[in-house]
């Protein structure tokens, strides 16, 4: 299993009228969490991208909201990858607030989509390299 954790602060144009942290945006945090864990395995996004031709479309979404996060609320989001990636990555998500009490988890699942051909193909090679040592 790979984890990696990331903070956030809640900024007041995310909340609702009630000062919450507008459900729409746990969607977006989820993204900042895989990001910053492919990131933090010496990868990023646009590499994927531009040299390798790998898109990573979101195949489907879940989340749960267990308590409400706050304006100004220093969140932190922990992502974590529990099986190597085939065709798709999942990311399993929970959030916290700085108390340490879970506020929302979920998971996002990705497919890998190269580009060229608009196929879906396997995890390439060099992620998979990078997880490996992870699930021994």
């Amino acid at each position: 299993m790979y984890s990696h954790e990331i903070q956030i602060r809640v900024r007041y144009g995310e909340t609702d009228q009630m000062g919450y942290l507008y459900y729409g945006n746990y969607a977006e945090y989820y993204e900042v969490g895989r990001v910053e864990t492919i990131r933090s395995l010496g990868l990023t996004y646009k590499e994927l991208e531009e040299v390798h031709g790998i898109w990573l479309p979101v195949v489907s979404l879940e989340m749960r909201f267990v308590r409400p996060a706050y304006y100004d609320d220093l969140l932190t989001v922990r992502s974590e990858i529990r099986k190597l990636p085939d065709e798709h990555i999942v990311f399993h998500v929970e959030i916290f607030n700085e108390k340490r009490k879970m506020v929302n988890a979920g998971t996002v699942r990705l497919c890998f989509f190269e580009a060229k051909t608009r196929k879906v193909v396997p995890a390439p090679e060099h992620l998979l390299e990078k997880l490996r040592p992870f699930f021994v």
